[in-house]
């Protein structure tokens, strides 16, 4: 239903008529809204906009039954109160696009809804028109290689295209919007780009068609999901009747294989199913094997049969669609495990699946490797970088210039016994060093405060040579040279140093390498 709150733009005017639709659920409470006779038309409801544009009611069109009212009352009170009304709750009001209230007009139920927030419009149209701006910034504009392939017309302007590092900041949002309505026991049903607003330049998302929350057990879900995220299970047993035991439907590990997809899709601007197999001639037949029953991981490690044909893809896809030249090995160690997991050994089973919290936690250890390329010109900005012989970026092929220090985590298994947490940080010029690298005890998640997102020192090329200047570190010591290092003074990060982060509970040491000698 969100979908298409931002297309509608009747300006209230002569002969505007404006309604009120009383809350179902605050005795005496009204929302006024503008009935021009044309509302939006989604899926299941009729939308339209509060006068001054901060919401939308929307009415569904059929009648909803006890069950549906009940859920939507569950959707609009309960749930959210335990999303919003606790400690953390204003970061998840930026991330869901959540119902609010529950209004009824002429035996017709609607939802009161927040309109998105401004930046998931398009400010630009295409490179070569107007097109969409002003359009609302679904996620499928963001996940084809074509949209942002120069030769392409319709491209993306490139203002609104973001770094690839800006997606990386995404789908860690995303995983954790996931991992919250996981933890409540709900499951979105429909988790695709086209729920899922995202905006690379501020590196931001939000989770819309909330209404459609499923609750295992108790609410089925209305829909069977959006294609390309559907998961296999659930198609290759749609053909049953809806009330056969063995038919599988959308839950929390649906949306576990879509938001593989998605990770996989704004990295990589491909699917990671569609290849070059074909499963039937008949069309209609061959894409619902090759996505259900018969799905098989474009970048299979052993079975290579699905890899996509150069010579029958889009010219616009490329060179996104050549797993050669660009494998999904480039995300980096973590992610390439995980999408083993989600692809391989978890794709016909979903119990292996990893979790939105793992998904979450390879994200961000993955940004500790990245390195800003050096061409200014490189559309990309950032790369994984690989440790091998010749370092380069993968997209542009610019070599990396200079030393890059590599620091290996390590925690304290018990005392005096050190042991490595397969975490490290990949050092560039003038890159933060943050309490979540110190301390253990300091997790990087959405319940991080504002002190602990403060730097603590950062790392610069300095007179010829790499040094870490402390800023905050109350206990930083060099144990090669075995002296404390007190703030607001450096100390020279070379090869083999160890430095103990901080001498609290909790506290690393890092181990450093200079790479590329």
């Amino acid at each position: 239903m969100q979908s298409i709150i931002g297309t509608f733009s009747n300006n209230p005017g002569p002969g505007t008529n404006v309604k009120s639709a009383p809350s179902l659920i605050h005795a005496g409470k009204t929302y006024e809204y503008v009935d021009n006779g044309e509302p939006m038309r989604g899926g299941m409801k009729d939308v339209y906009f509060g006068p001054d544009k901060s919401y939308v009611v929307a009415f569904y069109r059929d009648k909803q039954d006890y069950n549906s009212r009940e859920r939507l009352k569950k959707l609009v009170t309960q749930y959210y109160d335990s999303f919003f009304n606790r400690e953390g709750g204003d970061y998840y009001k930026e991330l869901y696009c959540w119902p609010t209230d529950m209004v009824e007009v002429d035996g017709k139920v609607g939802l009161v809804v927040p309109a998105y927030n401004k930046n998931f419009f398009f400010k630009k149209g295409y490179a070569t028109s107007e097109g969409i701006k002003g359009k609302e910034k679904q996620g499928l504009w963001f996940a084809s290689a074509k949209f942002r392939n120069k030769q392409f017309a319709l491209r993306l302007d490139e203002s609104e295209l973001g770094n690839w590092l800006s997606y990386f900041q995404i789908g860690v949002r995303i995983a954790r919007g996931v991992k919250r309505m996981h933890a409540a026991g709900l499951a979105h049903s429909d988790l695709s780009y086209k729920n899922v607003l995202i905006d690379p330049v501020s590196k931001s998302a939000t989770i819309i068609d909330i209404d459609g929350l499923v609750v295992p057990g108790l609410y089925p879900p209305d829909v069977i999901g959006t294609a390309d995220f559907i998961a296999p299970e659930v198609l290759a047993t749609k053909h049953l009747n809806l009330r056969d035991p063995n038919r599988k439907h959308a839950n929390r590990t649906t949306d576990l294989h879509a938001l593989a997809v998605m990770i996989y899709m704004y990295l990589l601007y491909r699917h990671p199913l569609k290849g070059g197999k074909i499963n039937s001639l008949d069309t209609e037949e061959d894409d619902l094997l090759s996505m259900g029953e018969k799905a098989l991981f474009i970048e299979h490690p052993t079975d290579t049969s699905n890899r996509p044909k150069l010579d029958q893809v889009s010219k616009w896809a490329l060179p996104w669609a050549d797993v050669t030249k660009l494998p999904y090995t480039l995300t980096g160690p973590y992610l390439k495990t995980l999408f083993d997991q989600a692809f391989v050994t978890g794709l016909h089973n979903p119990n292996l699946r990893p979790n939105a919290d793992t998904w979450e936690q390879a994200l961000l250890k993955t940004t500790d490797l990245m390195q800003p390329c050096s061409n200014a010109h490189c559309n990309q900005k950032w790369f994984v970088f690989d440790n091998s012989a010749s370092p380069k970026c993968p997209f542009c092929g610019t070599p990396v210039k200079g030393t890059v220090p590599v620091l290996d985590l390590y925690f304290e298994f018990k005392p005096t016994v050190w042991k490595p947490e397969n975490h490290r940080l990949m050092v560039y010029h003038n890159q933060y060093l943050f309490q979540w690298h110190v301390n253990r005890n300091v997790v990087r998640n959405e319940k991080l405060t504002a002190e602990q997102k403060i730097p603590v020192g950062y790392f610069t090329f300095f007179q010829n040579k790499w040094v870490f200047v402390n800023q905050k570190l109350t206990s930083l010591k060099d144990l090669t040279e075995d002296k404390e290092i007190p703030v607001n003074t450096m100390v020279d990060i070379t090869d083999g140093k160890k430095l103990l982060l901080s001498k609290e509970e909790g506290g690393r040491v890092v181990v450093i390498t200079i790479a590329n000698k």
